[in-house]
Parts: C-alpha cells; sequence; structure tokens
C-alpha cells in the first residue's frame, strides 16, 4: 500500500524545493570533474516528491538529468528542447499505457514537472551528471518563455512562475 505524500516527507526529511515540490539530496559522488570551467561532482542524486496540487516550474539546468519512478502516481515530464520542439513523457511503470521508469532530460532542455491525477503524489529520483549545482540552475517566468516560444504559450502559462517569488 502506497504511504501519503505527507509520510514520505516526513520520514525523507524532504525540503521545499525553489521550483515547487518537496525534494533533498540522497547522494553525491566524492570524485569531481571539470566542467565549463569549474568542478562539479561526477554525480548528484535527489528524492523529489511532487503533489497533484503542485508544479515543479520551467527551469534549465547545464547538465544532464534522469529521473526514476519510485512510487506513487505516474509523473509528466514537459519538455521545451533547444531547437524549440515540446515533448511530454510520463514517469512511471504502466508500460502498456506508455510511461516509462526512467526518463532523461537533456542538458539545456527547458523543463518542468506535474501530477497529472489529483488528490495524490509522486515521488522520483533525480541523477544530475556532472553533478547540480544552484549555479548551473535557471528558472523562467512566463514572459520570458512565451516571448522565446510562443508556440508552447498553453503549457508555459501552466508550467512557469507568472513572475520569479
Amino acid at each position: 500500500m502506497t504511504q501519503s505524500a505527507q509520510f514520505y516527507i516526513e520520514q525523507l526529511q524532504l525540503d521545499r524545493h525553489p521550483e515547487g515540490g518537496y525534494y533533498k539530496s540522497s547522494f553525491r559522488a566524492n570524485e569531481e570533474m571539470a566542467t565549463r570551467d569549474v568542478l562539479r561532482p561526477i554525480y548528484t542524486s535527489i528524492y523529489f516528491l511532487l503533489r497533484s496540487q503542485d508544479i515543479s516550474h520551467l527551469h534549465r539546468l547545464q547538465s544532464d538529468e534522469l529521473w526514476y519512478y519510485h512510487v506513487g502516481s505516474p509523473l509528466t515530464v514537459h519538455m521545451i528542447h533547444p531547437d524549440g520542439t515540446y515533448e511530454a513523457k510520463k514517469l512511471g511503470i504502466n508500460i502498456a499505457a506508455g510511461e516509462v521508469p526512467q526518463i532523461l532530460v537533456p542538458k539545456h532542455t527547458i523543463f518542468g514537472s506535474s501530477v497529472d491525477d489529483a488528490d495524490t503524489f509522486s515521488l522520483v529520483g533525480c541523477m544530475v551528471a556532472p553533478g547540480f549545482d544552484f549555479a548551473d540552475f535557471e528558472l523562467f517566468t512566463q514572459r520570458e518563455l512565451i516571448a522565446d516560444y510562443p508556440q508552447h504559450e498553453a503549457v508555459i502559462r501552466k508550467m512557469a512562475y507568472a513572475e520569479l517569488k
């Protein structure tokens, strides 16, 4: 039986994430590598929990991010690729329904996530390589993204902050 979102937030000691949802760093490589003229861990990993009433707002990283499904409802990862194409992938374990248990978000892709089922949540893992650093994290407003990607206005209005907090 799946526990509640609050159970996982408390038991895993998750904190609020600036993009939305809850997270906690779970692993950080001891080894580092030079990338973009700075040292980063080879990889980092977090737990990430998103409730159906939350949005993981559109943002971009300078590294690849691999998402792993753990428990709860499927999660939709919304991506605007560097060439301007939009893609939505479902992270979950119902393969017959088109869900996949792992999703790669390539570096430089603008992305966010949502849980489409009402009154539920999704707990996933996210591994970033080279490792995550908030210096490599960009959060966007609707105005910024609509100016660059007007063809995706509907999803941008749903998935981006009206203005940054």
